[in-house]
């Protein structure tokens, strides 16, 4: 499997670290517009093949040519936020640069799955879907896979078991809209109240959790000027489904199309997840509160999407 991986910032470069370590791919391209920032990478992280336990992939630093014939392609390219904006405040310049990377893009790997992880990252998706020929299958965002990532760490901590013991999700927007739909979440097979009433637990405060979710990567923006590990790691989790065939579930933006009554618009909802991309968009039955928060993420979407 070849992969190819539009721009090397902290995110992109972690995402290849992934690959190189953790995958089975055959082939890794890292483009970037400083040509200089590609190459050095791909040099340090070749020194690393040296040893026994480093995958030994074909490791490529170039432009959209070597890209060609990309079985998947992750895009994190564009400008990056900075401080005191918000993911909503790169919609218009994103929206520029990222019709002409899928441009490019399509033209060397049109048969690929093209991951997004550029923000905001739905409204980036579908501004991308509108400037190509790709289909909904194979052009996704990363959408909420972080934000639940985050939801079920703290839930994991509020009730005290591994995180893998946690099934939940937020869905809608990966921003300020994002929502969690609490019927959903379950921890060992009990939804949360029933957990925690069983087991001698408080009751969890479900807006403060919310909150704490969505404020989660401002917190490390701020000390640190980015988040890389969590969303790389995201990432790396879509690429593993999409290499296995796992038909994994996994909340991300993907165009709708009369789901949850929504029309051609991105949203971050759970989709089943395999070697053709997203194979299919799973429904859920939301409370009236819960439907409420949906149509607000998509309100909040479109009015994005009308800046582009």
């Amino acid at each position: 499997m070849k992969v190819s991986v539009i721009g090397m910032g902290a995110v992109g470069t972690e995402i290849v670290g992934l690959l190189l370590n953790v995958s089975e791919v055959t082939e890794i391209v890292a483009v970037d517009k400083n040509r200089g920032k590609a190459e050095a990478e791909i040099w340090d992280f070749a020194h690393t093949t040296a040893f026994t336990y480093a995958k030994n992939p074909a490791l490529v630093a170039g432009d959209y040519p070597e890209t060609r014939g990309s079985d998947i392609v992750v895009i994190t390219a564009g400008a990056q936020l900075q401080q005191g904006q918000t993911r909503d405040d790169l919609t218009r310049i994103n929206s520029g640069i990222l019709r002409g990377i899928i441009g490019e893009v399509e033209r060397h790997s049109p048969g690929a799955i093209v991951i997004n992880v550029t923000n905001p990252v739905d409204v980036m998706t579908q501004v991308m879907l509108r400037s190509s020929s790709y289909p909904r299958e194979r052009l996704l965002s990363a959408g909420t896979l972080i934000d639940t990532a985050r939801l079920i760490r703290i839930v994991a901590e509020h009730v005290k078991v591994d995180p893998k013991n946690v099934v939940g999700y937020l869905l809608g927007d990966h921003g300020a809209t994002g929502f969690v739909p609490w019927s959903l979440v379950n921890v060992a097979g009990l939804d949360i109240a029933s957990y925690c009433r069983l087991n001698g637990l408080p009751p969890p405060d479900h807006a403060a959790i919310r909150q704490q979710t969505l404020d989660a990567g401002f917190r490390i923006f701020e000390r640190k000027g980015n988040t890389n590990h969590g969303i790389a790691a995201s990432v790396f989790r879509i690429i593993r489904a999409i290499e296995a065939n796992e038909h994994s579930v996994l909340p991300l933006g993907v165009l709708l199309q009369g789901e949850y009554g929504v029309e051609d618009l991105v949203m971050s909802v759970p989709c089943v997840v395999g070697r053709s991309g997203v194979q299919r968009v799973l429904n859920y039955e939301f409370t009236p509160a819960e439907q409420s928060e949906f149509q607000r993420s998509e309100a909040h979407l479109r009015a994005l999407l009308a800046l582009t």
